[in-house]
């Protein structure tokens, strides 16, 4: 259900937009996992098993409601490098007006052993064409039934031809994928339409490889297979092959997607933020239909995340229409703002921060300050006009990570105007450092904090200078109570131009992103320890099976934040396995302090020689007495601290915990 307060400040953003004749439009990215993920599929793999199976699920939830009347597809995705084959996605294409694109009948004939050759030769009648079907097998044995006939639209009628193909060669190849994928195209005799339609039974269902084609003649199959299907009482029907551009732009479009560890939704673009959470309620709901969920728990972790990220994307209801095209100090003030504020990088992210994860800041890049900041002042300098190449070529050599991949950064700007892919010129702005979140209502929350601020800049630019953060960037901003102080500052400034958001519902998040797994009090002396961020370093190449290496992520390191009241360190210390704990005083008299400690012990990691520091022991002592008033310890297969019935077991009296600078207010327990 979306609040009273999110309708009122996404009017006031919208409002905003509209005075300055603003289209705007946002995307998303949301992703899903089972309720019990299994397997190396819902780890880091980006097919398996069963994800195809649980895609279909999802999407037929979907038709029942809000994509009723869709055509929905199997089609082949992006292929990525080191990849055999192409990663699918699940098309669902429904009509913006609401009119069905596809319908079957809902009660069907059981399939007979004619029914496949029945129902192609009745869809060639439908198209107007002679029948030249011919029938394939399948070498790997997997029983389907298989027709395929040459045919192409030259714009205004079909034509067929019968392909002369010897009997021995009528077979599709070996590969996995669909029968459309496996043909021997290159035994096409010069003359013939370059296009085939395939049609194959498997069990009770039919199914139809579309070959690539332009929407009218696309749509123009589709009616003549509904006509089809139902004049031979078809109604299990599946559409398998290529979906062409929206040319019309009659269409709205939703991808489910096969991505490393979990199921990726590909939202349309929404031209409102209200647009947005309505699809979010919708897709959490017809989730929880199909048994998939955006967060993930095990015993040895917390709640968090599905892994996947929940991206949002800004563009334009068109590429002639686009706002940042032509407002290249928007887009400038956005950067900037970013960069002051590290809680818009942090708070809303997954577990894997800083420069080697998948959405670093452009100061955790390899490129220097003074650099970062002169492309965007030379972007602010840019006069009236549509400047999108200038702004993609001064900026694509920033917004990236470590290793130079334009695509991991907190803003990514691979989508914007990248000439050298066709899916790079889509004048789109990726924020990345988002995670999936357990709740509609919190993901709404996040797309909404985006819209206001990205109204709010466009009036009120931020501070010319960027912040030099230097080492408090790690050291300080990885700690909850920083991120949460920064975030108020947003919600100040969002204030001063009218946003109000509710607080209530971004401590939420920020709850559930940073557990507490201690808590003390006695009288005004009070002890929280939260989970903190830490970031996890790239290793070098490792040998792997097979004879290539790999880069692993060394995530043996955690961190933890100490955060007491103003009554606390007048009478208490803490010692943590047997040392005391420096705690920094807070403007509002409370203490602050992190802690870094080494968890596990993986190979490869950094410093494989330092053992493992659990379980942890937590100590409470009476400054005046030096008796320990209270204990708890973190034990090896623990997630929280657990209190001890007698404290005082752990031998106080080691060296005071240490940061690896002078000043850190981060200790490593490492250090002695």
């Amino acid at each position: 259900m979306i609040s009273p307060w999110m309708n009122e400040a996404a009017a006031r953003a919208e409002k905003t937009l509209a005075d300055h004749g603003i289209r705007f439009t946002i995307g998303g990215e949301p992703t899903f996992i089972p309720n019990d993920p299994q397997g190396p599929e819902w780890s880091y793999s980006a097919v398996g098993p069963t994800k195809l199976s649980y895609a279909k699920r999802f999407a037929d939830e979907l038709m029942k409601e809000r994509c009723a009347g869709a055509a929905r597809f199997y089609c082949p995705g992006k292929l990525y490098p080191g990849e055999t084959n192409p990663r699918w996605v699940v098309r669902l294409i429904s009509n913006r007006d609401g009119s069905p694109v596809f319908t079957l009948p809902k009660r069907g004939k059981a399939l007979t052993p004619s029914s496949l050759q029945d129902f192609a030769d009745t869809l060639a009648r439908e198209l107007g064409v002679p029948s030249h079907w011919i029938g394939f097998t399948d070498p790997n044995g997997s029983g389907i039934e298989v027709l395929v006939m040459p045919l192409d639209h030259d714009g205004s009628i079909w034509r067929s031809a019968r392909w002369p193909l010897p009997k021995g060669d009528r077979k599709l190849s070996t590969a996995e994928g669909p029968a459309g994928l496996r043909l021997p195209l290159h035994l096409m005799p010069e003359g013939l339409p370059r296009r085939v339609l395939c049609i194959d039974r498997q069990g009770g269902t039919i199914t139809i490889f579309v070959p690539p084609l332009l929407q009218n003649a696309f749509l123009h199959l589709l009616g003549a297979t509904e006509r089809a299907a139902k004049s031979r009482g078809v109604a299990n029907l599946e559409f398998h092959g290529y979906t062409p551009q929206d040319e019309e732009g009659k269409w709205s479009v939703l991808g489910l997607a096969a991505d490393p560890g979990v199921l990726e939704i590909n939202l349309p673009p929404c031209e409102s933020w209200q647009a947005y959470a309505e699809w979010m309620e919708e897709l959490f709901a017809s989730g929880h239909r199909a048994g998939m969920r955006t967060w993930k728990e095990s015993p040895w972790e917390h709640p968090q995340g599905s892994g996947g990220g929940n991206h949002l994307l800004w563009g334009g209801p068109s590429l002639d229409e686009h706002p940042f095209f032509t407002r290249p100090l928007w887009l400038a003030n956005v950067l900037r703002y970013w960069q002051h504020h590290p809680s818009l990088a942090y708070l809303f992210t997954g577990c894997y921060v800083g420069a080697s994860s998948q959405a670093p800041r452009p100061d955790e890049s390899a490129r220097d300050l003074y650099d970062i900041d002169m492309a965007y002042t030379f972007i602010e300098s840019l006069s009236e006009g549509d400047h999108r190449s200038l702004i993609n070529e001064t900026l694509r050599h920033i917004q990236i990570d470590v290793t130079g991949n334009s695509h991991r950064s907190e803003i990514s700007l691979d989508k914007f105007w990248n000439t050298a892919f066709p899916s790079g010129m889509l004048g789109l702005i990726e924020f990345r450092a988002i995670e999936a979140l357990p709740k509609s209502e919190w993901s709404s929350a996040v797309a909404l904090l985006w819209s206001c601020l990205a109204s709010h800049l466009l009036e009120n630019p931020p501070k010319r200078s960027l912040k030099r953060f230097s080492t408090k960037l790690h050291d300080e901003y990885f700690l909850p109570r920083r991120l949460w102080d920064d975030l108020e500052e947003i919600f100040a400034d969002l204030e001063k131009t009218g946003y109000k958001l509710d607080r209530e519902t971004y401590r939420a998040i920020w709850d559930w992103r940073f557990p507490v797994l201690l808590e003390w009090k006695s009288g005004r002396a009070s002890l929280t320890v939260r989970k903190a961020l830490e970031s996890w370093p790239l290793l070098s190449e490792t040998p792997v099976e097979g004879g290539s290496t790999s880069r692993f992520v060394d995530t043996s390191m955690q961190r933890l934040e100490f955060l007491t009241s103003p009554g606390f360190s007048s009478q208490y210390d803490i010692y943590v396995a047997g040392r005391p704990l420096p705690l920094a005083a807070q403007p509002n008299e409370t203490s602050l302090a992190g802690l870094r400690y080494r968890r596990t012990n993986l190979y490869p990691s950094l410093h494989p020689g330092i053992p493992t520091q659990l379980p942890l022991a937590v100590t409470i002592v009476n400054r005046k007495n030096g008796r320990a008033v209270a204990e708890f310890v973190m034990g090896v297969d623990e997630i929280d601290f657990t209190p001890l019935d007698k404290p005082g077991l752990t031998a106080l009296g080691g060296k005071p915990c240490r940061g690896g600078r002078r000043g850190d207010l981060t200790c490593d327990l490492r250090l002695a």
